[in-house]
């Protein structure tokens, strides 16, 4: 029963940190929930189950989290949510419209 805890507690921890990184603006509920759920199941296991389970449930929720942001990064979901949109526009600045008014009235004396 305790690794069936350990197990759901690691796999809730990756997805509401992922569901942080690239879902949820900010750092809010769903990371400190993410990394509670994380150090929860490392704390389950630790106490529960021994010490070589402990172990092995720090490092499995290390490379798991790492694998599990590198595989959702290299994936297309990340590119349906990124904005694609080229902007042709641009923007004339005060100073360079100010700059040829100048030159206009300059050479409107001139001649």
């Amino acid at each position: 029963m305790n690794t069936i805890l350990v197990v759901l507690l690691v796999l809730a921890g990756v997805a509401l940190l992922l569901m942080e990184m690239f879902l949820l603006p900010g750092f809010g509920i769903a990371g400190v929930s993410g990394f509670g759920c994380l150090v929860a199941a490392v704390i389950v296991a630790w106490t529960c189950i021994g010490h070589m389970a402990g172990l092995i449930t720090l490092g499995a929720c290390v490379v798991l989290t790492i694998l599990a942001i590198w595989g959702f990064m290299r994936s297309k979901a990340l590119d349906k949510m990124a904005l694609d949109a080229q902007i042709d526009g641009h923007v004339e600045l005060a100073n360079n419209r100010l700059k040829k008014e100048e030159e206009v009235k300059s050479e409107g004396v001139n001649d």
